[in-house]
């Protein structure tokens, strides 16, 4: 009998589902952080630990007679990605990273890109049935448009303004008396990830604020510039995820078809897992 295996990992968590040979999901499943670019021993541990649950949901199949494809954050990372293929005990396992799988379950089988905008950014291409992935290289070198660097950029405004090179707004004194003045931002700076930047998101795309408002309507222009690029002359439908994929919906309509995604993740793993046999 053939079982199929999606997984669908990040930092936060990790879910699996198993389906039969028809393409029925039959189980499901899920763990921990499974982030194999910041651990990948416990991200093993707990893919592993996921797809247990889902078999365990499904009543039938063991863990060497799965088909799986594994969608992973930290998957770009060629040594992580290996080692983990090393420690998997399924009969066939493909891994790619989470942006794949999510932009796959997004646009099904159709022609399309994709924009997945949340803590981190990255953006996806597919053109009969060939996918393409960009950007997702971290806020420090790329991540446009994403919550941390958005949370970066008002963090950036505040200190300027505080040193009057900028016009002070409500939202960057709010930011400069909660972190504690200019040496309080800058302590911060060093030491926050990118989800303590992100979390800053909301309050910029709120619409309330001018220097928010300046922040926000730039990272839109940049978004818009990107998937210009990226549509390279075509009229290709765009599908927003993520937290804010939202929010740039809403400002990029009528530029291009905008679709709500046809499915998540995991039911692009799936997909992609079938393809496997």
């Amino acid at each position: 009998m053939s079982y199929f295996l999606g997984i669908d990992g990040g930092g936060t968590g990790c879910r699996a589902a198993v389906a039969d040979g028809s393409g029925r999901i039959i189980g499901r499943g899920a763990a921990g952080p499974a982030n194999i670019s910041v651990e990948t021993e416990g991200a093993c541990a707990n893919i592993l630990a996921a797809a247990r649950a889902a078999l365990q949901d499904a009543g039938r199949g063991h863990l060497d007679e799965l088909t799986a494809v594994l969608g992973l954050a930290g998957a770009n990372v060629t040594a992580a990605a290996r080692g983990l293929q090393a420690m998997l005990p399924f009969r066939r396992t493909r891994i790619v990273t989470d942006a794949v799988t999510a932009a796959t379950g997004a646009l099904g089988g159709g022609d399309g890109i994709v924009a997945a905008m949340g803590t981190g950014s990255v953006f996806a291409v597919q053109i009969g049935g060939e996918m393409r992935q960009y950007g997702g290289r971290g806020f420090v070198l790329g991540d446009e448009g994403s919550g941390a660097v958005l949370g970066r950029a008002l963090l950036s405004e505040a200190l300027r303004a505080e040193d009057g090179f900028a016009p002070m707004s409500p939202l960057l004194q709010a930011v400069l008396d909660e972190l504690g003045g200019i040496e309080g931002v800058i302590s911060f700076g060093f030491r926050a990830r990118p989800a303590e930047f992100a979390a800053f998101a909301p309050r910029i795309t709120a619409g309330t604020d001018p220097a928010g408002e300046r922040i926000f309507a730039a990272a839109v222009a940049e978004i818009r510039a990107m998937i210009d690029t990226l549509q390279a002359s075509r009229h290709l439908p765009v599908v927003f995820l993520g937290g804010l994929g939202a929010h740039y919906a809403a400002r990029l309509q009528g530029l291009w078809p905008i679709q709500p995604p046809r499915g998540s993740g995991l039911d692009g793993a799936l997909h992609l897992a079938r393809q496997e046999a």
